[in-house]
């Protein structure tokens, strides 16, 4: 296969993914059809089959391309640690109690019983890997003196649930569809958790 055909391929391997991510936000794993993500992606349903061996196949890497979708890193973050912070909580919320953000968490889900193993790789490829880039940039802001010596997975988790646990319950439960809105409460968040990590 030369570079040409190799582009190709890719090219026809996101268009289907982009089809299928569609289409299983619009209907779920169970009511989606594989002929209509082929038609969305403009190729034939045996392309497709080319490409994801089943249905189940291709939810799998729809989920993990969410998954590395959501993922912040705060690696080229300039400034002090309220700038990064600040950042880093409008990012995660954009991503993550977006409209979009929420239904496919809501579609994510709904199908995860059926396919528990998908659910400890989309754990430890999107939430786990965000929580380990934040809980480094703690560590190393720790070690310089500017936050409180702790656990830094712990004040990772921390902070990722105050910027999102019960807004995410508020937009799940379609309470609040515009959670994301205010860039104010980012700001009460950053500072009352640098308020209990100050250093001592």
């Amino acid at each position: 296969m030369n570079i040409a055909e190799a582009s190709q391929e890719l090219d026809c391997r996101q268009r289907l993914v982009a089809a299928a991510r569609s289409e299983f936000l619009k209907d779920g794993f169970r009511g989606a059809s594989v002929d209509r993500i082929a038609a969305a992606a403009g190729v034939a349903k045996q392309t497709l089959y080319n490409h994801f061996p089943s249905k189940d196949a291709l939810f799998a890497e729809t989920v993990r391309a969410g998954v590395r979708g959501v993922v912040v890193k705060l690696d080229d973050c300039e400034g002090d640690a309220r700038q990064c912070l600040l950042a880093y909580g409008q990012a995660l919320r954009k991503k993550l109690l977006s409209p979009n953000g929420l239904a496919w968490f809501r579609t994510f889900i709904g199908d995860l019983p059926r396919v528990p193993e998908l659910g400890r790789i989309a754990f430890r490829e999107g939430p786990m890997a965000t929580l380990r880039h934040l809980s480094r940039f703690f560590e190393a802001a720790m070690n310089r003196g500017e936050l409180r010596r702790d656990d830094p997975m712990f004040a990772a988790e921390m902070f990722n649930g105050m910027l999102i646990n019960a807004d995410r319950t508020r937009g799940l439960f379609a309470i609040d569809m515009d959670v994301v809105a205010d860039p104010a409460k980012v700001e009460r968040i950053v500072d009352c958790f640098l308020r209990a990590y100050r250093p001592d």
